[in-house]
């Protein structure tokens, strides 16, 4: 992302309303802070959790510009999740989700990250917390059938299933969501880089028990790249009793979408899952309470 955008994306931050200029002094201290003295810091991320950030962690450093970086489904997580739930991140990346699953909402976790790099940052932030209790790492890929594939490495965020794109690889140890799950989530977020075909094919009894409620999910055409169609997933979704949905935090509303590249919330039990949010105690972020 080209610098005029980035900031432009910190100014129009919805948690940066009230602190627009200190944002943008915020993104310019880091960019000085990480080439010069460089190494690990702390960031506070809400009142009950932390985060390290470093240079090259675009994930973590975009919450410490903008609060929750993904502020819409980040505050659907935060408001939805209870102290006796169980949130299953399938691509977990550094960990931002499961820390506020179980750093702030105060729930249970099982967290998959397939690279080992990424799976060390994983394991540092959850030490951060204090959570380890509260938290399953697991250092896997989620897929159709268990096996090994390559996986690329040092593309950060975007790091993904291997095509012939000629990115250096590592290989991975793939297994099946029906298999590792013994317990079936309240919440599910899955952000695996267009592979998310497989990793549903292989979650059909996980997601067919009523216990998940909600699913986050990015559905942006990435799995052309591996031959598969997403409306296959919107269908089985639908087939299975979910409705497509955005998260309006501030009012505690949920908005009925027809599907497009940002990130989806699907919702099983709508009137259920309303009345949890309607129900939770206020985040405060960024000066901001809602």
């Amino acid at each position: 992302m080209k610098l005029r955008s980035i900031l432009r994306f910190i100014y129009n931050h919805p948690l940066n309303q009230k602190r627009k200029l200190r944002a943008i002094a915020q993104f310019f201290y880091w960019q000085f802070y990480s080439r010069l003295i460089g190494g690990k810091k702390v960031h506070r991320f809400t009142d009950r959790s932390k985060l390290y950030i470093s240079k090259g962690m675009t994930a973590a450093t975009g919450n410490y510009y903008c609060g929750l970086l993904e502020v819409y489904e980040m505050s659907f997580l935060l408001h939805f999740l209870k102290e006796d739930d169980l949130f299953a991140d399938i691509g977990a990346n550094i960990g931002s989700y499961t820390i506020l699953a179980s750093a702030h909402a105060r729930a249970r976790s099982v967290s998959f990250e397939p690279s080992p790099f990424t799976f060390e940052h994983l394991k540092e932030n959850i030490a951060l917390n204090a959570i380890a209790d509260k938290v399953e790492l697991l250092n896997l890929a989620v897929g159709e059938e268990d096996g090994i594939l390559k996986f690329t490495k040092g593309l950060d965020t975007v790091n993904h299933i291997a095509t012939n794109d000629n990115n250096p690889t590592i290989d991975v140890k793939v297994v099946r969501l029906d298999d590792q799950l013994k317990e079936v989530p309240s919440l599910m977020k899955i952000d695996v880089e267009g592979f998310e075909t497989p990793v549903i094919k292989g979650g059909m009894r996980v997601l067919k028990d009523p216990k998940l409620k909600a699913i986050i999910m990015e559905l942006n055409g990435s799995g052309r790249k591996y031959g598969f169609n997403e409306d296959e997933i919107l269908i089985n979704l639908k087939e299975l009793g979910f409705e497509e949905f955005s998260y309006d935090p501030f009012e505690r509303r949920l908005i009925p979408v027809n599907h497009n590249s940002d990130n989806t919330i699907f919702i099983r039990d709508v009137e259920a899952v309303q009345k949890r949010l309607m129900d939770s105690e206020p985040i405060s972020i960024n000066g901001m309470s809602y």
